[in-house]
């Protein structure tokens, strides 16, 4: 819910290049979980790294150290910001680094539920 239909344009824009705004966007995708959560350490860590990972554009960095290390040294040339082959269509590319971005999200969050909150 929070990473589709409660983020706004602005906190998609502007996530990845402003604190406050990551942080409001991490705090409107975390709100859901205060009504599973039991302890609230659990809804810290699934605020907080969210945040963090959003900011930082964590899934760049994975899409980078995954296509370089499966490419290795005969790689194509490159897309420097997720490490695709250049010629890769956009539109494969964005929603790949949606995929790894989300799927971080929810083994965070579902680590953090089982682990620190005993709900799963």
């Amino acid at each position: 819910m929070g990473d589709y239909l409660l983020q706004t344009e602005q906190m998609a824009l502007r996530k990845t290049r402003s604190w406050f705004w990551a942080i409001l966007h991490a705090g409107v995708y975390s709100l859901p979980f205060l009504l599973v959560i039991e302890r609230w350490e659990a809804w810290a860590v699934i605020f907080g790294t969210h945040a963090i990972i959003d900011r930082y554009r964590l899934a760049n960095y994975v899409c980078r150290f995954k296509n370089v290390f499966w490419f290795g040294p005969d790689r194509p040339a490159i897309d420097p910001e997720n490490g695709y082959a250049a010629d890769t269509p956009v539109h494969v590319k964005f929603w790949l680094l949606v995929i790894i971005d989300n799927s971080i999200h929810l083994i965070i969050n579902h680590l953090a539920l089982k682990h620190l909150n005993g709900v799963l």
